[in-house]
């Protein structure tokens, strides 16, 4: 299903000299030069687009750092007129909303904590009703995409036309080696449901980590995201807040320096002709693969029948441990990853078990429901 926004196209608000688009700057403005300084330093890279800072940073636990407040705005200011950078900074009240447009603040977003709460956004969507400001739209904390996709329709509805979206990964329990997990796949069904919605990747917030930065960076454009959000400190060692994400101006431009760029379509005629070949031929085996799961799951339902006129239970534990194994065995030779063919057999697998249950229970239902009508 496809979303029904009105927006506008990156490049009508936002200008970039090289490829591809950036904004950086501070997680926090800090103090008057902290800022001001690596706001030169970002410009003369001749790299940046855009000049993010934390002027209000909602933070998990009271008595942390907790931005530097409306002060930094005219810090932000002075940094437009000395660089000409645009500025861009995190809102999360209407109040915030009203003081960041009053400073001539350029570009609003929409952080992560709020996202995930509907009346939060809500109020800001009523605050920026009539105005006209590209707006960037931050994924929720946890992994839930109608609530991303929630918060960019009431932006929208608003009147904003400018609006992007923010990848910066999801929360999980899981240790991994990021902070925030990217779950790459929600971002493309997000691009899936929004073709046309610029979706920037803010790879200092999914690693937690600057060593990690470049890898995530080339993932992002690699999948066709528009730009990137980097947080760089003019020496992010003495940085009050998220100080191991952190990258200085000179290190922003090794990693983007080393950074591949493609293109999602080419001129190239044998290039084309090549794609839809092999396009055509991966057509062709995902009809089998479909044709293959209907026939499957028309053998379960004979199963799930057969257990029913004999009383046998629905989940056999130690069939499932055979699949498992053999299945992951034979995938393995094929040089599938056990991650992939552990997900996919288990997907098969729940909706065998519902297909079953639904057999189990279909008569058990009627007659509950005769009972009822005849009570």
């Amino acid at each position: 299903m496809k979303l029904n926004l009105n927006i506008q196209p990156l490049s009508s608000w936002i200008k970039t000299s090289s490829e591809p688009l950036v904004i950086a700057g501070p997680c926090s403005a800090e103090t008057e030069d902290q800022l001001v300084a690596t706001a030169h330093l970002l410009a003369n890279t001749g790299k940046v687009s855009a000049l993010r800072a934390g002027i209000w940073k909602p933070r998990t636990r009271p008595g942390e750092f907790e931005g530097i407040g409306s002060i930094g705005l005219e810090w932000l200011k002075r940094a437009k007129a000395e660089t000409g950078l645009p500025t861009a900074v995190e809102v999360a009240t209407a109040k915030h909303v009203e003081e960041a447009l009053k400073a001539g603040v350029d570009i609003l977003w929409v952080g992560a904590r709020s996202t995930a709460n509907p009346f939060t956004v809500q109020e800001i969507a009523d605050a920026l009703r009539g105005v006209d400001v590209p707006v960037m739209v931050k994924n929720p904390v946890n992994p839930d995409l109608s609530l991303w996709i929630g918060a960019l329709e009431r932006i929208n509805n608003a009147g904003i036309t400018k609006l992007a979206a923010i990848h910066r990964g999801f929360s999980s329990h899981e240790k991994s080696a990021f902070r925030n997990e990217p779950m790459w796949d929600l971002a493309i069904s997000l691009k899936t449901h929004a073709p046309d919605l610029p979706m920037i990747n803010d790879p200092s917030h999914i690693t937690g980590n600057r060593d990690l930065i470049g890898y995530i960076s080339q993932k992002a454009l690699d999948l066709d995201m528009q730009g990137l959000m980097i947080e760089s400190h003019i020496d992010p060692s003495v940085a009050w807040t998220d100080a191991k994400q952190q990258v200085t101006p000179a290190a922003l431009v090794e990693i983007l320096d080393h950074l591949a760029l493609r293109k999602p379509e080419t001129r190239n005629t044998e290039v084309n002709d090549k794609l839809t070949e092999l396009r055509n031929q991966i057509d062709k085996i995902d009809d089998l693969v479909i044709q293959k799961m209907a026939e499957r799951m028309k053998i379960v339902e004979q199963i799930g029948n057969y257990k029913k006129d004999n009383n046998i239970t629905i989940l056999q534990v130690n069939r499932w441990d055979e699949i498992l194994n053999k299945r992951t065995n034979y995938a393995k030779a094929l040089k599938l990853s056990t991650e992939f063919t552990e997900k996919l057999l288990e997907l098969i697998h729940s909706e065998s078990i519902r297909k079953q249950t639904e057999i189990m229970n279909k008569n058990e239902a009627g007659q509950a429901a005769d009972k009822l009508t005849h009570a």
